[in-house]
């Protein structure tokens, strides 16, 4: 049998059981918006967000690791290609660019021209701190944690915010070795 070769994320996309993207995106509206009723504190909010995405991305990776076929990566910069190329692909439909790398490799900014969560979305005056999409980060931090890496995840631009596009800085903050429950040999 042929040793299994890693999809593109179009390939994926294509195969994958989707939902109604305005029904995805009027959904997480809805719960942005309840969370801003509940918790009154838009900074707040970014932490819950943030924590819902990093719940998600805990468990996504399994599904993206089964479906994708894609090996162990080599380096960080090619694991931050294979979530922009193939990763933000199967789940978003969208995929970003990775640019603005640091000398050492470490830290690099994930650059979305299009985002499916920010349809139909304006931000009130009395939100513009909201980081609107910190589930995204979570999800990515999330699932780099469930692969060995911890990582810190930053947004530097918001289009909700005016910018020309959304743009996340990510930066591995250390390799954490595999650790095993138990020897195998004993």
């Amino acid at each position: 049998m042929a040793p299994a070769v890693p999809r593109s994320g179009d390939a994926i996309f294509a195969n994958v059981e989707r939902v109604n993207a305005e029904l995805f995106t009027l959904t997480y509206g809805a719960i942005v918006r309840q969370l801003l009723t509940d918790l009154e504190e838009v900074e707040e909010v970014n932490k819950q967000l943030d924590q819902m995405g990093y719940n998600i991305g805990i468990r996504l990776i399994d599904e993206f690791l089964a479906k994708s076929n894609v090996t162990r990566c080599v380096d960080f910069r090619e694991t931050a290609e294979v979530i922009a190329k193939v990763g933000f692909k199967m789940f978003l439909g969208v995929t970003a660019s990775v640019s603005n790398w640091d000398t050492e490799g470490t830290c690099c900014s994930l650059i979305l021209e299009d985002n499916p969560l920010v349809d139909f979305v304006e931000l009130p005056d009395t939100c513009q701190g909201l980081n609107y999409c910190s589930i995204l980060s979570g999800v990515v931090r999330g699932a780099l944690e469930m692969v060995s890496m911890k990582t810190e995840v930053t947004w530097v631009r918001d289009m909700l915010r005016g910018d020309d596009a959304f743009e996340f800085q990510v930066k591995l903050l250390k390799q954490v070795p595999e650790e095993y429950p138990y020897k195998d040999d004993e």
